[in-house]
């Protein structure tokens, strides 16, 4: 067997990347979702037409993009046993909070055109609202809280209170994914949509990504001066920095590519920076290091952390290939075309796809 899959080190710093990689993959790709809901109140106001067309460009792909999250959700029970457990033992209000809005925001994407009501889906409307605001708030102040440390006792508890990781810090982390996610998804909008929505969108990204990007660089400096345990990670810092100025710069050019994909690379920087920060911790003790969770105390046993790297290096590129290939097929606009008939997201976005295939 390879020596790198027998050193315990080796593959306990390996499974920590694997997890880095999966929620960052989860917050560029969840994050337009839930940009695109956070839209429904600004750009979709007052018509419940325009409003389905922005849901029905997420409508094939929402769910696959949520699957990252229970991947590493999953990988992260599994390779880092005592992580997970000592994670919901102080945040388990907020990660509920978290996932009671994942399970009613399935019921608006799945209910919302059961009824022509504009009262029915206007409420429904409401829901992916803060359904998107919510989850994209608390995982910011969740995963600032993680890498600036939480107070643990001897028995790996956290002893921090709820309200205690609404510090400065936590809430600024969840303004910033707040931000980060509405340009994402306002930048998604203007490549999946048609004019007029697609004008409104590229305007209002044009207007959220200042804001975004003063408070993500406050945030991920004062992330790099109080919490990082590497000056590597001002690398991902300077990346996330000029992805945001291309975003500035793609937008004004016109350059939907450009600014959706420099959206992403930032929003992949940010995660990257503060993972890499967080190693070697997983959870820091801001009252005792001796307290603190590490790779190399809060892992399973080298054998079973072998034997899973072998399977994620089998399936993880499959998932990979599958996403893209969902992606690729689901490219073409999305444009309404004013019919009031009741149907579903996915039902919807078939029609603006077959539109979009006669056109060529």
């Amino acid at each position: 067997m390879d020596p790198v899959l027998t050193d315990p080190t080796a593959v306990q710093t390996a499974w920590f990347c694997l997890i880095a990689f999966m929620f960052a993959v989860y917050f560029v790709l969840e994050g337009f979702d839930f940009g695109v809901e956070m839209n429904l109140g600004v750009l979709g106001r007052g018509d419940s037409e325009r409003r389905g067309t922005m849901l029905s460009t997420i409508g094939p792909i929402w769910d696959g993009n949520q699957v990252w999250l229970i991947t590493a959700g999953a990988s992260l029970f599994a390779a880092f046993p005592e992580w997970y457990a000592t994670l919901f033992s102080g945040f388990y209000i907020p990660l509920l909070v978290i996932l009671l809005s994942l399970i009613l925001r399935v019921c608006a994407f799945k209910w919302r055109d059961k009824l022509e009501g504009r009262r029915w889906r206007t409420g429904w409307d409401v829901v992916h609202t803060i359904t998107s605001l919510l989850p994209s708030f608390l995982w910011g102040v969740a995963f600032s809280n993680i890498v600036a440390g939480v107070a643990i006792d001897e028995n790996k508890w956290v002893t921090t209170s709820v309200l205690g990781l609404l510090t400065p810090f936590g809430l600024l982390g969840g303004l910033v994914f707040v931000m980060l996610f509405w340009t994402h998804g306002s930048l998604y909008l203007v490549l999946r949509t048609g004019d007029p929505l697609r004008a409104d969108a590229r305007a209002l990204a044009g207007r959220t990504i200042w804001p975004t990007t003063v408070l993500g660089a406050v945030y991920l400096i004062w992330a790099q001066l109080t919490v990082s345990h590497t000056a590597l990670t001002w690398i991902p810092l300077a990346v996330a920095a000029l992805a945001l100025i291309a975003v500035i710069a793609g937008n004004r050019a016109r350059r939907d590519r450009l600014a959706f994909l420099a959206s992403a690379i930032a929003i992949a920087a940010a995660g990257v920076q503060l993972f890499a920060g967080l190693f070697p911790f997983v959870m820091p003790a801001a009252n005792d290091a001796a307290h603190s969770l590490t790779v190399a105390n809060a892992s399973s046993s080298p054998h079973t952390l072998t034997v899973m790297l072998i399977a994620a290096c089998v399936l993880l590129p499959c998932v990979i290939a599958y996403t893209i290939w969902a992606y690729w097929v689901f490219r073409h606009p999305v444009t309404g075309d004013g019919s009031d008939a009741p149907e579903s997201l996915l039902a919807r976005a078939r029609r603006g796809y077959r539109q979009a295939f006669e056109q060529e």
